[in-house]
């Protein structure tokens, strides 16, 4: 079993986060084609005939304060998360402290077959969801031959 300090002297906890923040520094921008992981918010990126579908999971976030923007086929979420701390009474050392709080900012390309004009956002429980739909004449279909 692999034990954790939850202290600043823990060497291998320290090397650790140093790998996530250099690793998290170093990642691209996801496209539909293949993500690269890491970052806030974490992504699912999927797509079916009609539409590509982002989910973006944002908990504890108000959804006014996401802006979502789509320009030449790269879409791009963006934001603030606050921080939450424990109250600084001056006797309360933070040991650990995970949850990313701070802006954000994330790109996806998408295909050239999606409809601008065809958008749609909903957020709820946590998770942003992006529709984007698909040009109708991009979609493929059966010619029937006469």
């Amino acid at each position: 079993m692999f034990h954790r300090s939850l202290f600043p002297r823990d060497l291998f906890a320290e090397v650790d986060r140093l790998a996530r923040e250099v690793q998290h520094s170093l990642d691209l921008s996801p496209s539909i084609r293949g993500a690269a992981r890491g970052g806030f918010p974490a992504l699912n990126i999927g797509s079916t005939p009609d539409a590509v579908e982002i989910q973006a999971f944002v908990p504890g976030l108000d959804p006014s304060a996401i802006d979502i923007q789509l320009d030449r086929g790269v879409l791009t979420i963006a934001g603030e998360r606050p921080a939450a701390r424990p109250a600084a009474d001056g006797r309360t050392t933070v040991h650990v402290d995970e949850r990313f709080s701070g802006r954000f900012r994330r790109v996806v390309s998408l295909p050239d077959d999606i409809d601008p004009e065809g958008v749609g956002a909903e957020y709820r429980d946590g998770v942003l969801r992006v529709s984007v739909k698909r040009r109708s004449a991009a979609q493929p279909r059966r010619i029937q031959v006469q």
